[in-house]
């Protein structure tokens, strides 16, 4: 017989730790959302607005604490908005409208879902086959252990491979390539610092140059669909320079301590391949479809497929070659692509509510200059994104920004304004917890968290105005 008093007293230590302080970071969050949207008067907000704002803060709080994993945030954002928004007779939809709730999943089939859905599918490939690893050893051999050559190839390697595929991923496989090299440095040494800082910043940086890079890109673009559409290789032009110039600052900073360096590490090693079974064909049909895609992706404004379209090509190319496997799509980063969801689906709830127009009055009441305001939302967006998830920091930034951006008006001052705060989110790394590559090159015991300040603080301040200057030119 079941002793039931036993079993629940076992079941309660077992979460009395975890789960009693997660309810209680969450119970917080719900309380001071409810405050923030309830109690002050906020003139010209009405009941809809209330609710969305109410949300907003509700997610805010929930990505910054942690209180539960940043996907169920995304889909608790989405929910909420249903129910409260979205729901017939609704605060928000009319009585006898069954299917304004469309509007708050709409974001799951939207064009920039599909194109990072694509890009997902190409690392994963890449990774199965070993064609990174293998690029990566074949320009890693070039250094001969000489850490002045090393450090610019290794990040090199990582900032491109980023622009593609995971940049956890990226400093993972880096990472491994690395270890015989780390483990013949003694404790202390600046070699090894520069090489593990040099890894991190690069695959941060790496994931600013293409919308596919890293979800507040996708985020970004998506938001400027209807105001002014963003393109793959626009984006590039907007934000490859800025990435190259914080690239080239960090490896300057990194470097000086290595020019006088005369010593002569080890050969480096490929890391062990995932799994077997991957024929040479494979990866040079994996190379073949990587490189159609990313050209039909840069040449939109002469073939005229959309970029969402174009992401079909390696999804259905590489599935029938038996590249992507039905595990293979299970190990895709799903909780990334809700995040990207939830954050497109609260700009919805935003706008839809009244919450943006009456930021807009906010904003236009402050009489700010627009580089100006621009300028303050990179440097909050770089300050967050330390402290939290950078998706999470942009699904709650961008949709707001957008509505600041219009109230400005103008297409080129929309481009101005998210563009920038999107790119900003990347160049938050002053801190081990910043960004998962920090965290894993962390992990090699061989970092203090005080080495992360001088390239973090340099790309927090300088990375803002960088993205924000040259959209302002080029835009």
């Amino acid at each position: 017989m079941l002793d039931t008093r036993n079993e629940i007293h076992r079941l309660m230590r077992r979460f009395e730790f975890d789960s009693g302080r997660a309810v209680l970071k969450f119970s917080l969050c719900a309380l001071a959302a409810y405050a923030a949207a309830a109690w002050p008067e906020h003139p010209g907000l009405g009941d809809a607005g209330r609710c969305s704002l109410g949300i907003v803060m509700l997610g805010a709080g929930l990505w910054i604490t942690e209180a539960i994993p940043a996907f169920a945030v995304a889909l608790l954002v989405i929910g909420l908005q249903i129910i409260t928004l979205g729901r017939e007779g609704g605060v928000l939809a009319e009585t006898g409208d069954s299917k304004a709730w469309e509007d708050y999943v709409r974001p799951w089939s939207s064009p920039p879902m599909w194109l990072f859905f694509g890009g997902l599918v190409l690392a994963r490939a890449a990774e199965r086959t070993g064609l990174d690893r293998h690029v990566a050893g074949r320009v890693l051999a070039w250094t001969r252990g000489s850490p002045s050559r090393l450090l610019p190839a290794v990040m090199a390697l990582a900032f491109v491979f980023s622009m593609f595929m995971s940049n956890t991923a990226t400093a993972a496989m880096m990472l491994a390539m690395l270890r015989p090299a780390l483990a013949s440095l003694p404790e202390g040494s600046k070699t090894a610092r520069a090489l593990l800082l040099g890894l991190a910043c690069a695959a941060n940086l790496g994931g600013m140059a293409t919308i596919i890079g890293t979800p507040p890109n996708a985020i970004a673009a998506a938001l400027l669909e209807d105001d002014a559409p963003v393109d793959f290789l626009r984006w590039m032009f907007l934000a490859l320079p800025p990435a190259l110039l914080l690239f080239a600052v960090v490896w300057a900073l990194l470097a000086r301590p290595l020019i006088r360096e005369k010593s002569v590490l080890p050969p480096l090693q490929e890391a062990p391949r995932e799994g077997s079974g991957v024929r040479r064909w494979q990866r040079l049909l994996t190379l073949a479809v990587f490189a159609v895609t990313v050209l039909l992706w840069m040449s939109g404004e002469w073939h005229g497929i959309p970029t969402g379209v174009v992401a079909f090509v390696p999804i259905v190319a590489l599935s029938m070659a038996g590249v992507i496997r039905k595990q293979d799509m299970r190990a895709i980063d799903w909780d990334v692509l809700i995040l990207l969801a939830g954050g497109l689906s609260l700009g919805v709830g935003i706008e839809k509510s009244g919450l943006a127009e009456w930021l807009a009055g906010l904003v236009q009441q402050a009489e700010m200059p627009s580089w100006q305001a621009s300028l303050v939302l990179c440097l909050i967006a770089g300050g967050i994104s330390n402290l939290m998830s950078n998706t999470a920091a942009a699904n709650i930034l961008l949709p707001v920004t957008l509505v600041i951006a219009q109230a400005m008006g103008g297409d080129a001052d929309v481009t101005m304004f998210v563009v920038p705060v999107a790119l900003a989110c990347s160049t938050a790394m002053a801190l081990p917890i910043s960004t998962p590559p920090n965290a894993i090159v962390y992990a090699s015991g061989r970092l203090r968290g005080t080495d992360y300040l001088a390239p973090g603080l340099l790309t927090l301040v300088l990375g803002p105005v960088l993205a924000l200057g040259w959209c302002m030119i080029a835009g």
